[in-house]
């Protein structure tokens, strides 16, 4: 595609335009920010204003129009949300410097009507990232950001060694001095990598430690030559002196001729996925599981949906399930039928002063995967910013219904509460979201993981041709990418456990391949998790992972009976039931003793009177029962008996069951077993 830098003029913003390049995005302009005529530097949230003497140089070194504009805005909203959650106020921050790239961008599209991306140089900057890519969302552009969360210390050796040459010109970090300003990134690596040891310094400066200028890059049609600097000192002191370089005079010189290196293009697969990878080759060789006939049966089980949706509230979370269109006729569009489920959704929300803002999860289940472009047409005008996580497959709903979805909401008491990774723009990292939603949202101390399939992040594509093992690798390193992403822009100090997984797949004859990479990684071995086939996944995926965590901290009483935050760590336990005739019950729970946050899974063959009977005496699923949320009842339309009184026997007593969304699957597995009837993914809070 055709795309415009955002170019500081240093080394980040330069070398991404060779990961454009090497990704085959064509540079047609540059854009830039910076302060005022007379004023050398802004105390900017969002954009490098020093060097902004030099940034034209830069651009005609690159032989591309520059496009410039003022800042005249300020960082009004610091918090880690940009513009309003209601899809009503699409619309960004008046006042706010943001804003100000808008109007450049948007002048830059008048000039440049074929434009399709912006590069950006963000390594780990969430604040910036979510702006910049609000802004691409209003103006129809995609973000390309292939620096997002690389390691620093691999990216500055891959900078030098691609022939990138960029000077500092501002110091403000411990243990750099003004006599570091004009020094190449060769020559300081070695003092940026220890004081990054010695201190937790930012090796590429994130932290704001140092700023550069790019003197040449293998993109360069000429390079720069500094013919006049001044050193101008801001403050100054044994510990972190601020300073920067004034440009005075700078002009361009011609380049010889010479072979440009490209840039590293990081493995698809670090070394633990590879590992996946390999598991799901070797298993491959096996032989495998024949479907079970049965599964595959498709019969007429609309009298196992019951009409109309539940809803509960279980401390500060609501659960609402089975949500389907009220449209016994079958006459409303797909476009109205998703409208009047997140009419109802809505609607019940309210009762509990929610609204859809508040979600942070919705599963959505639809007849064909062939309707999932219209229902996510619908599904976007129902949400702004920080959209909730989301999972969406095919499976065999009965006629005539088409869409059915259920959901979790938080109940906020301030926004810092819930918090989204909402990543838009193409990068090396994980995939950037394809629909309204989020890759993450954390809401007290849970963690939901959008349904991750194995796109390859750059290009967000499958692999081609198709593999079941590179897709489960990937799929699986999506999650954890997320998480770690997670983990670093909330400020860390807490761990992820997982809770709960579900594996979506396309074929039951892949079931035991995705299960031998489960169970050669360590978080799914304390787990609750089952493997689900269904019709199709999205963009015609084999696989697709679903994940609930928890981030471990829970307020506890220490030894002077004071409240206090702790990182603790759940307990798995699980059990059966076996009986005559192949009847089976398995259940397998994640929980606390400090907290009621737990998961479980309860799995059916065959049952029968006896299995209702023993469900009376596993005190684990009675504990559960009271502060059960929600649950997903997955079950085989033509294998059915004695569910509803299972579900009823696990919940007995309870003056308000949770509510229940009931979805027919092909097949369902668990962590050592195959050919269930049906089984229930209970989130307990």
């Amino acid at each position: 595609m055709k795309y415009v830098a955002l170019l500081s003029g240093g080394k980040d913003s330069c070398y991404n335009l060779l990961h454009c390049a090497a990704n085959g995005h064509q540079l047609v302009a540059a854009a830039s920010l910076g302060p005022e005529h007379g004023k050398e530097e802004l105390d900017s949230y969002m954009y490098q204003t020093v060097g902004q003497d030099a940034i034209q140089i830069v651009a005609d070194a690159l032989e591309v129009p520059l496009y410039r504009r003022v800042i005249s805005g300020a960082a009004v909203e610091q918090g880690n949300e940009y513009g309003a959650r209601s899809p009503a106020s699409g619309h960004g921050v008046l006042g706010d410097e943001t804003e100000d790239l808008y109007a450049l961008l948007s002048t830059v599209k008048v000039s440049h009507p074929d434009v399709e991306g912006v590069s950006v140089g963000a390594i780990i900057s969430n604040y910036q990232r979510i702006r910049v890519e609000h802004v691409c969302r209003r103006l129809s552009l995609t973000p390309l950001c292939y620096l997002w969360q690389r390691d620093q210390a691999e990216l500055l050796s891959e900078m030098i060694e691609a022939g990138m040459e960029a000077v500092l010109i501002k110091v403000a970090g411990i243990g750099l001095k003004a006599s570091h300003l004009g020094k190449t990134l060769a020559e300081m690596q070695p003092t940026l990598t220890k004081l990054n040891e010695s201190y937790g310094s930012h090796i590429c400066g994130e932290g704001g430690e140092y700023e550069t200028l790019t003197l040449d890059c293998p993109l360069f049609r000429r390079k720069i030559r500094l013919i006049e600097v001044e050193t101008v000192i801001h403050s100054d002191n044994d510990f972190a002196t601020v300073a920067y370089l004034r440009v005075k005079n700078a002009v361009l010189e011609p380049k010889p001729e010479e072979l440009h290196i490209g840039p590293a293009i990081p493995p698809l697969l670090s070394e633990v996925f590879a590992e996946v990878q390999n598991a799901v080759v070797r298993a491959v060789d096996r032989p495998s599981y024949p479907p079970d006939p049965s599964g595959m049966e498709l019969v007429d089980d609309s009298s196992l949906h019951p009409p109309g949706t539940s809803v509960s509230k279980v401390g500060r979370w609501v659960a609402v399930a089975n949500i389907t269109a009220s449209d016994s006729d079958g006459v409303l569009s797909t476009e109205d039928e998703v409208r009047n489920c997140f009419e109802q959704l809505q609607d019940h929300l309210a009762t509990h002063s929610l609204s859809l803002s508040n979600c942070a999860n919705i599963n959505i289940f639809i007849s064909s995967m062939d309707l999932f472009a219209r229902v996510n047409a619908i599904y976007t005008t129902f949400f702004g910013s920080s959209p909730p996580a989301r999972a969406c497959v095919a499976v065999d709903l009965p006629a005539p219904i088409r869409v059915k979805l259920d959901a979790i909401a938080f109940v906020e008491q301030s926004p810092s509460e819930r918090q989204a990774m909402h990543v838009q723009g193409l990068s090396y990292w994980a995939p950037a979201n394809i629909g309204p939603y989020s890759q993450a949202i954390v809401a007290g101390e849970r963690i939901f993981i959008s349904g991750q399939i194995g796109l390859i992040p750059s290009s967000l594509s499958l692999p081609s041709p198709p593999s079941l093992a590179l897709e489960t690798a990937l799929s699986f390193q999506h999650v954890q990418r997320v998480t770690n992403a997670l983990q670093n822009n909330t400020g860390g100090g807490w761990d992820a456990h997982h809770q709960g997984v579900l594996y979506w797949l396309a074929n039951a004859s892949d079931v035991q391949r995705v299960r031998a990479a489960s169970k050669i990684y360590p978080p799914d071995a304390v787990t609750p998790l089952l493997y689900l086939v269904v019709p199709t996944l999205p963009k015609g995926a084999l696989v697709e992972k679903q994940v609930i965590l928890h981030t471990g901290r829970c307020l506890v009483l220490d030894e002077d009976d004071e409240v206090v935050q702790q990182n603790v760590k759940p307990s798995y336990s699980q059990g059966a039931y076996e009986g005559t005739g192949g009847t089976r019950c398995h259940w397998e729970m994640s929980s606390f003793q400090e907290t009621h946050a737990s998961l479980a899974v309860v799995c059916f063959r065959h049952a029968n009177a006896g299995v209702i009977a023993w469900l009376h005496t596993v005190q684990a699923l009675r504990a559960l029962g009271p502060h059960a949320l929600s649950v997903r009842l997955f079950y085989r339309p033509s294998e059915t008996s004695y569910m509803r009184e299972c579900h009823e026997q696990l919940f007995a007593g309870l003056s308000n069951p949770p509510p229940t969304t009931f979805i027919p699957t092909r097949y369902i597995s668990s962590r050592d077993d195959d050919y269930w009837d049906y089984a229930m993914f209970i989130v307990g809070s």
